[in-house]
């Protein structure tokens, strides 16, 4: 039952009345009094925190006091435009979203509906009617970054810098190299980007000069989306900017440049952003890794594993000697994987080195090393070396030549553990591209303990998932990899909603593939047989393709059959 338009909400003590209801205990408020007159935080939260009841009880509760909905945002289809009606500043300021616009009033969803003066300070600036509803407050506050978007700020900036340098005879390294212009429109341009980028949680940004405009994309979840486009008369001013940021060299625009430097954004998180420039045919292309230092690593068991593999893959990386590669194309969670690894093995008692191009998140306590081809500092040259600096365990960045992998499989035998990466298909076929590269088989069949092969699929959105049906050809093929079990399965995908941006998914999940070293694959190996080792590795109890392992997470409902198709069936047999 929706509130009556402009009445205002009562103050209500919560406390007694969940108390009342025998929601919690008497003892229980009292503990929660006493933290909240210690800490400051409302009775709610700390009532949440402190597991005396869900959040979704006290905003049920809340709400069936009030007399007001209790709005899942998650799954409430919104306009953005109906959204942007509360400025951002009050917004984030009250925790308010408005969701919808009629004739009654405005319907805005607060974390808070006991909150007197969020409603009329949101009054004041709506000069309508209000509607409150409560929502969670996590939630709210994702609808909000999604909702805020800077997209018109940083197409105005990028409009503001074009004129600066229509109206006056500038040089563009100059422009961008005075330190003075904290305040020049190159530099908000560039602040604005980085603060859209890591609110979307894009993990690239690029910019790219054309024949008639610059283009900026953003990476999201996989798939490059185009932010903005602008006149190309700024890009050598934003370039320049760029580069000196990172130390680079501005006059040199005839060779490709890499570097790093740190950034800060919005509610004081810094980034890490690691830099490559290449002249192009109009100019120079910038591409922008972002690493966010907070949240970059990941603990294993928050990768996506299945839980068999995650336990057999934890075995491995735990025991002191042996060799185990994670392989996958780029862009495929290799470097999670192995840095969610050495978070898990990072204790005092272990010695642990890095040789990694470039390094990409840095660990406390322990030695990494980046490789630097200009001086001869190749993989094999720092991991010679890394072997007299007494280790327990090393990672090495990717298995390039023959020369680092025979270092890296001797290591193995000789009392490390060492963690890699190849670039190769499936699980499979990696220990035979090892010996492509001209590794003897014995060497493998001795050192090599497990192999992960990996994929990152887009996952569906939950907002706006729904049953779908496969068109024949796909089912065709289901068939074939399934059998007769393939008819009863059950997908779906995501139709498009404001929470996807139209695109169905959001955020991405891991598939795995698993091959454990045993005694019958390392006889096979021995004897240099490829085809032995595949049936050998296909035999093996509990071994699943990555193919078979992507289709079972698209029957469960995380992703759709075009991602499967899409990320596995281009793998040979």
């Amino acid at each position: 039952m929706a509130q009556a338009a402009a009445e205002r909400p009562k103050r209500i003590r919560i406390g007694d009345l969940l108390i009342a209801h025998k929601v919690i205990s008497q003892e229980q408020l009292d503990t929660a009094l006493a933290e909240q007159k210690k800490s400051g935080r409302k009775l709610g939260r700390v009532l949440v925190e402190n597991g005396f009841l869900t959040e979704e009880q006290l905003l049920a509760f809340l709400a069936e006091q009030l007399k007001i909905p209790y709005i899942d945002l998650r799954r409430f289809h919104y306009k953005p435009e109906t959204a942007r009606l509360i400025p951002e500043t009050l917004a984030r300021r009250f925790r308010a979203i408005s969701l919808q616009d009629t004739r009654e009033g405005v319907l805005v969803g607060l974390a808070d509906p006991t909150d007197i003066f969020a409603y009329d300070e949101l009054s004041r600036a709506l000069r309508r009617p209000l509607r409150l509803a409560v929502v969670k407050e996590a939630d709210l506050l994702q609808t909000i970054d999604r909702v805020y978007r800077r997209t018109e700020e940083i197409s105005g900036l990028a409009l503001e810098l074009e004129q600066e340098l229509s109206s006056f005879s500038v040089d563009l390294g100059e422009l961008a190299a005075s330190e003075g212009l904290t305040d020049a429109p190159v530099v908000k341009l560039l602040q604005s980007i980085f603060e859209d980028a890591v609110q979307v949680n894009a993990s690239d940004i690029h910019i790219e000069p054309d024949e008639r405009e610059l283009r900026i994309r953003f990476r999201l979840d996989g798939v490059l989306r185009v932010q903005t486009t602008a006149d190309r008369r700024i890009a050598g001013a934003l370039v320049s900017r760029i580069k000196l940021m990172a130390g680079l060299d501005i006059s040199e625009k005839r060779l490709p440049q890499d570097g790093r430097f740190n950034v800060r954004v919005h509610e004081n998180k810094a980034v890490d952003v690691r830099i490559s420039t290449m002249p192009v045919q109009h100019g120079e292309s910038v591409v922008m890794r972002l690493l966010n230092q907070l949240t970059g690593i990941l603990k294993l068991e928050h990768i996506g594993m299945p839980a068999p593999v995650l336990k057999r893959f934890r075995e491995l990386i735990h025991t002191p000697t042996g060799m185990v590669l994670v392989t996958g194309p780029t862009g495929s969670g290799k470097t999670t994987t192995l840095y969610g690894a050495l978070s898990e093995l990072n204790r005092p008692e272990f010695k642990i080195l890095t040789v990694e191009d470039p390094v990409e998140y840095r660990l406390p306590g322990i030695s990494q090393v980046q490789v630097n081809p200009k001086i001869d500092l190749s993989f094999a040259r720092v991991l010679r070396s890394m072997l007299r600096q007494d280790p327990d365990i090393i990672l090495v960045g990717e298995m390039r030549d023959q020369e680092t992998a025979e270092i890296g499989l001797r290591a193995a035998m000789t009392g490390h553990l060492v963690l890699s990466t190849l670039h190769t298909n499936d699980a499979v076929s990696t220990a035979l591209r090892l010996i492509d590269m001209g590794v003897a088989p014995y060497m493998v069949a001795a050192s090599l303990r497990g192999i992960v092969s990996q994929r990152l699929l887009r996952r569906i959105c939950e907002t706006c998932a729904e049953p779908h049906e496969l068109d024949p050809a796909t089912k065709t093929v289901l068939r074939e990899e399934v059998g007769d079990g393939a008819d009863r399965l059950t997908f779906r995908r995501g139709a498009g909603c404001s929470h996807c941006n139209g695109t169905g998914y959001q955020g991405r999940i891991g598939v795995f593939e698993f091959l454990e070293m045993d005694d019958t694959l390392a006889r096979a190996l021995h004897s240099g047989s490829p085809l032995d080792f595949v049936e050998a590795a296909r035999r093996q109890p509990g071994y699943q393709n990555l193919r078979r392992s992507a289709i079972a997470l698209a029957a469960q409902g995380h992703t759709t059959m075009a991602q499967v198709m899409r990320a596995t069936f281009g793998l040979e047999d």
